[in-house]
């Protein structure tokens, strides 16, 4: 038996958004881009103060950790830029909301661009970013592996299913499998837009290395993001 095939993402250069992906999306498997943030660095940081908007700068501004700060300003200049390739237009000028929560209905929700067919999403840990667009709603989630506490932690509010499956995992294996199914797990939650206001515990992901269980009207599958790293994407099945 192999292990299920993964998505492998495009690897995110400036050569993304100088030659403009197209106006649309085509139908189909979402477009993923994946960037270590350090080589992204010099070029994206300087862009940062023209093309992020004010609540994104005080977002920056409220981090305390020089490191943090860059990574916030890579990731979302970038976004920037692949939205304005996308939609045809200036990054500045892509107007950025929040949807409302599918679970109390306030305005906090996933981002998104107004009057668009298009969907998108942004993961970041530790020095890798992974972003996803899409003609339907997606959800995307990169992680580095865990330490053994977290996993013992948060493990805790997985599905009963899988905190069962993950006590019966070698122990070197745990922080794998743990970030297999949490990788998971967000990107489906981002993909609803309830984020973690939906508890972790309700739907049941998998840990297995040979992909996802099934979830109705959702193809849930890993990504490629290097060793030491597991990621997810969730790609909202068309009607």
């Amino acid at each position: 038996m192999t292990h299920c095939p993964r998505y492998l993402p495009r690897p995110l250069t400036p050569a993304a958004w100088a030659g403009p992906p197209g106006r649309l999306l085509p139908d189909g498997a979402p477009r993923l881009w994946l960037a270590r943030i350090p080589d992204l660095r010099a070029g994206l940081v300087p862009l940062a103060e023209s093309l992020l908007d004010d609540g994104e700068k005080a977002r920056v501004a409220a981090l305390l950790r020089a490191e943090d700060r860059d990574a916030y300003q890579v990731t979302h200049t970038a976004l920037r830029l692949l939205l304005g390739a996308y939609l045809g237009t200036a990054p500045s000028d892509v107007p950025l909301v929040r949807r409302a929560c599918p679970v109390c209905r306030a305005r906090h929700g996933p981002p998104a661009v107004p009057h668009t067919p298009l969907h998108f999403s942004v993961s970041r840990s530790a020095d890798l970013c992974l972003l996803a667009f899409a003609r339907t709603a997606v959800g995307v989630d990169v992680e580095r592996w865990p330490t053994p506490k977290v996993v013992a932690d948060v493990g805790e509010s997985l599905h009963p299913l899988e905190r069962a499956a993950l006590d019966a995992c070698p122990p070197a294996r745990r922080p794998a499998a743990f970030a297999r199914v949490w990788t998971r797990k967000e990107a489906y939650l981002k993909g609803l837009g309830t984020g973690l206001g939906r508890a972790p515990h309700l739907d049941h992901l998998g840990i297995s290395a040979y992909g996802a269980r099934p979830v109705p009207g959702w193809a849930v599958s890993d990504v490629a993001a290097g060793v030491g790293y597991a990621a997810a994407v969730a790609l909202a099945e068309r009607h």
